[in-house]
């Protein structure tokens, strides 16, 4: 039987992308999942169809980067399942562009979903995992958090403390698992954020290379398969052919 059945697993960002991929190949593994978005309309229509297929799952409309929510959400978990074994704090954004431009509120969005995004998912989960005495929290961040590129500095900067959040969870623990997970270009609707043209046009024909949401899902079903003494802390996927 998978490791992967019969945990309750919380996802963010999960009403489209990588987000909605994780959940439906979770589902077809056996997890009670747990929904969050900003999108009740997409969330609804998931769930509806990973029930109609035999799997389990509910949602909260969720914003990450409102403390409150994500609390509501994890929540939500305790009291229709009981406990929380895995969060995977997917949600993220990624309006990229020169700092010359001075698009300061696009940083603070990136640096609200995307830096406290995933620490109010922690510390929603946390307390929880630890009188378990097991857990699993599964960051996504970037290959932009490994290196900096022109027009990324700020976004690079959130996903570079995503991996420094994640590192330092797994050195705090002993009963909970830490993985980081740092994607290339992947599609999904990350790049329809991004406001200036230019750069816009220099990341769409980067992702014209980009891999299927279900590469991502694949390597967040394998971290969570593992048995409970093994922590995979670190995957990087990208697609084959991009240089960077």
């Amino acid at each position: 039987m998978s490791e992967v059945n019969g945990k309750v697993v919380i996802i963010t960002g999960a009403s489209s992308g990588l987000g909605e991929a994780a959940a439906r190949m979770l589902a077809l593994k056996g997890a009670r999942l747990v929904l969050g978005a900003r999108r009740e309309e997409r969330l609804k229509a998931l769930v509806e169809a990973i029930n109609a297929d035999g799997g389990e799952a509910i949602y909260r409309v969720t914003d990450v980067a409102c403390r409150e929510q994500v609390d509501a959400l994890a929540e939500a978990a305790r009291d229709a399942f009981g406990r929380i074994d895995v969060l995977v704090n997917n949600a993220g954004v990624m309006p990229i562009s020169p700092l010359n431009r001075l698009k300061v509120d696009e940083w603070e969005r990136m640096i609200d979903v995307n830096i406290k995004g995933v620490l109010y998912g922690i510390a929603a989960v946390l307390p929880t995992m630890r009188d378990q005495r097991s857990g699993h929290v599964i960051n996504i961040s970037s290959v932009a958090g490994q290196v900096v590129s022109p027009a990324a500095a700020v976004y690079s900067a959130t996903k570079f403390a995503v991996r420094a959040i994640s590192e330092g969870l797994r050195q705090e623990s002993r009963d909970i698992r830490s993985t980081n997970i740092s994607p290339g270009a992947v599609t999904s609707e990350l790049t329809e954020s991004i406001s200036d043209p230019r750069t816009a046009e220099g990341v769409g024909e980067l992702y014209k290379l980009a891999i299927e949401p279900d590469a991502i899902a694949r390597a967040i079903v394998f971290a969570i398969e593992q048995p409970g003494d093994v922590d995979v802390n670190e995957l990087t996927i990208r697609p084959t052919r991009q240089p960077l």
